[in-house]
C-alpha cells in the first residue's frame, strides 16, 4: 500500500504523552500510521501523514489526542474523493491543491 504524504507541518494533530495510558487505540483507527508505541506510550512519528480525519481524536478515552477534524487541505482532498471534484482547499487562489 502506498503512504500518502499530504502537506508538510501543517497537520493540527497534537499529542499529549503526559495523558497517555499506552492503550493503543490511535494506532489501530488512524489508517495512514501516524502513531506508534514507544515506552508504553503513543508517539506521533508521521505527522505528515495526518489527514485529520478525527479517528484518533473520538477514540481516544483519554483526551491525549487533539486534532481539528476536516481542516484545510485535508478536508479538499477528502470531499473532491468522496464527490469525484477536483480538490481544492483554495489555498492557491482556488486552483486544485
Amino acid at each position: 500500500m502506498v503512504k500518502l504524504k499530504y502537506l508538510q507541518n501543517v497537520a493540527t494533530l497534537k499529542l499529549n504523552r503526559e495523558k497517555c495510558v499506552g492503550c493503543g487505540m490511535c494506532l489501530n483507527v488512524c489508517p495512514h500510521g501516524v502513531f506508534e508505541l514507544t515506552k508504553g506510550k503513543a508517539q506521533v512519528v508521521n505527522l505528515d501523514n495526518c489527514m485529520e480525519c478525527g479517528a484518533c481524536l473520538k477514540n481516544c478515552a483519554f483526551s491525549a489526542i487533539t486534532v481539528s477534524p476536516g481542516v484545510g487541505c485535508a478536508s479538499a482532498i477528502i470531499k473532491g474523493f468522496l464527490t469525484g471534484s477536483e480538490p481544492s482547499c483554495d489555498c492557491s487562489g482556488g486552483e486544485s491543491c
